[in-house]
């Protein structure tokens, strides 16, 4: 029971890494409000927490609704008293629009950094003051794509790029009120999404690519989040953290010289 009694929002948590760190933060004890759109998909899946003995409910949060951010934020502490962990989940971008430099509209990079930053700056910039006096954790899902330039997607790698700066300011701005803000960057992750909308043969290029050979589990990345969001952790703030099998740490050609170095 790492979080036993602290009050969880997660953003964009009707599904996977999002549903992943709610399921992972009700087990270790939290009370975990699901901020997302659906009202009807969230509150199905915390019917089933909950009927596992998790505290799981629904508050309505939608990125593209600027005052959603707030009242959010309000009507958790009207129904808790505080808030002590909030995971910045959402993300977005559209594979089919968001191309590379040369391809790009300006109003799909735009639009797509926009609303990628704000979530994580309205979102944090809302709960702060719930938090200042006790402290509290901000946790924002970036990605590794963030860190290794892609050759498609510059603006969700750009927004990504630029929540990963965003949250060592956040770390450096309020540490005097005792909130830490940490980052976890998924590699490829066996999401819904994923299957879906990469080929197989995209998914095994990418994997060689890939020191632990495999995709990431929703289920680790919500690990990772349940360490920053816990006591553990409280001496730990400004962090950009990777969970993504040790993609780009090697190098760029890795994945063609791989097989002929190994040992089996």
């Amino acid at each position: 029971m790492r979080l036993k009694d602290k009050v969880v929002i997660v953003t964009a948590s009707t599904r996977g890494i999002g549903l992943a760190i709610v399921k992972a933060c009700a087990k270790e004890g939290a009370i975990v409000y699901m901020a997302a759109r659906n009202r009807e998909v969230a509150e199905k899946e915390a019917e089933k927490l909950n009927a596992e003995g998790g505290r799981v409910k629904y508050v309505y949060n939608d990125a593209s609704v600027k005052e959603s951010f707030a009242s959010m934020a309000d009507e958790v502490v009207k129904n808790e008293g505080h808030i002590d962990v909030l995971v910045n989940n959402f993300g977005t971008s559209n594979p089919g629009k968001d191309l590379d430099f040369a391809h790009t509209d300006v109003d799909v990079f735009l639009d797509t950094v926009n609303i990628n930053l704000r979530s994580v700056f309205m979102g944090s910039q809302a709960v702060i003051k719930y938090m200042s006096d006790n402290g509290g954790s901000i946790i924002n899902i970036s990605s590794i794509g963030g860190l290794v330039p892609d050759i498609s997607q510059i603006a969700y790698g750009t927004s990504k790029a630029a929540i990963n700066y965003l949250t060592k300011l956040i770390a450096v701005h309020e540490a005097g009120h005792k909130i830490r803000c940490n980052a976890v960057l998924p590699g490829m992750t066996a999401t819904d999404a994923v299957e879906k909308n990469l080929t197989e043969d995209f998914k095994k290029l990418f994997l060689r690519h890939i020191p632990l050979k495999r995709m990431g589990l929703p289920e680790e990345i919500a690990s990772a989040v349940v360490y920053f969001a816990s006591d553990e952790s409280a001496y730990t703030t400004g962090q950009i953290t990777t969970v993504s099998g040790g993609f780009g740490l090697a190098t760029p050609v890795y994945g063609d010289l791989a097989d002929k170095s190994s040992r089996r």
